[in-house]
């Protein structure tokens, strides 16, 4: 099978395609290195993946390198954390807007002129904002308050398009739902607002990278967001790798909605204790709360029984294993001086 990934240099995207070109897939990503800039991947050099540096709002672009693909996978959009949602409102709004149109137009020409079989669209947990329902099954993002947070709400709005394109021209697609995703490949964004936790500027405000890098440079106390009682299910990115690829594979997904997660909760400051232990062992852990952001959601958790049943999906990593794997890494950022 051809795939179109949108993003395809960004943090989830990586596990995506290394995932996509192992299973046998060929793989056609586009980006246009805004975040990042170029970053070399261990799949660069693959005779089944080719890079397009453009930007996936030159709609004639994207026609015409999805007029000969089976399936899109839409990842591109503007995301780096909350303290993004406030700096950038509009721009987070109105950009998102711009990328999933434009991804949407050339779906349907290739759909209707070519041969392209389904759409899989990205979209966040941030769509359930204002649920006051857990574990969140899907479909409860129709029912639910609309989110306070114009991030969420565009969110919301890219399945919307799915509805829409459905609806009108018979599109086939597929919507995967992100929660909380940690690996390795998310460093500082070009570009990125400086906004300090203590004395340490936030890594992206994601939560993960951010509580590593403050840790690793010796921030004592630890700077959090809040309490640290937020709630938050961290999926690896390989997990979700499998998971999208899941969707995009099977029949049972055509039209369907995911929440691709793990199905483990923990609190931020639980977290934290548990990355201050792997990094300073027995140091006694001490910590202070920072305001927190209005768009912090408290309570994120999904639920995760479709994608088990319709899929036979479940995230396997835990959070041990995920962090043994990150906080190498990061250290090895720092010192490189990328985050």
């Amino acid at each position: 099978m051809k795939v179109l990934v949108t993003g395809s240099a960004g943090f989830v995207a990586g596990y995506l395609i290394e995932e996509l070109l192992n299973k046998g897939h060929s793989v056609v990503g586009i980006d246009n290195l805004s975040k990042y800039g170029v970053i070399d991947k261990s799949y660069s050099g693959s005779k089944n993946y080719t890079f397009v540096e453009g930007n996936v709002k030159d709609t004639g672009k994207m026609k015409e390198l999805a007029s000969d693909c089976d399936q899109i996978i839409a990842i591109a959009a503007m995301i780096g954390g909350i303290s993004y949602f406030h700096a950038l409102a509009y721009d987070l709004l109105a950009e998102n807007e711009r990328i999933i149109a434009s991804t949407f137009d050339a779906a349907i020409d290739a759909f209707k002129n070519h041969n392209l079989k389904r759409i899989i669209v990205v979209s966040s947990s941030m769509v359930f904002e204002n649920t006051s329902l857990y574990p969140t099954p899907e479909g409860e993002q129709l029912k639910c308050p609309p989110p306070f947070s114009t991030y969420g709400f565009q969110k919301l709005a890219t399945e919307y398009f799915a509805k829409g394109a459905w609806e009108q021209y018979k599109l086939p697609y597929t919507i995967v739902r992100p929660f909380n995703c940690v690996g390795i490949g998310e460093r500082r964004a070009k570009g990125e607002h400086e906004i300090l936790s203590g004395n340490v500027k936030l890594a992206m405000s994601h939560v993960v990278p951010d509580l590593i890098q403050k840790i690793l440079k010796g921030q004592d106390p630890l700077h959090i967001l809040g309490n640290g009682n937020q709630i938050r299910h961290y999926t690896y990115g390989g997990d979700l790798a499998e998971g999208i690829l899941l969707c995009m594979e099977s029949g049972k997904a055509v039209n369907e909605d995911f929440n691709i997660s793990t199905s483990v909760s923990t609190t931020v400051l639980e977290l934290a204790g548990i990355i201050w232990k792997k990094i300073n062992g027995d140091k006694p852990f001490r910590y202070v709360s920072d305001n927190p952001y209005p768009y912090d959601v408290q309570k994120r958790v999904p639920s995760v029984e479709k994608a088990k049943r319709l899929l036979g999906f479940e995230a396997k990593t835990g959070l041990d294993e995920m962090l043994d794997e990150l906080i190498p890494w990061i250290d090895r950022q720092i010192k490189a001086g990328n985050i």
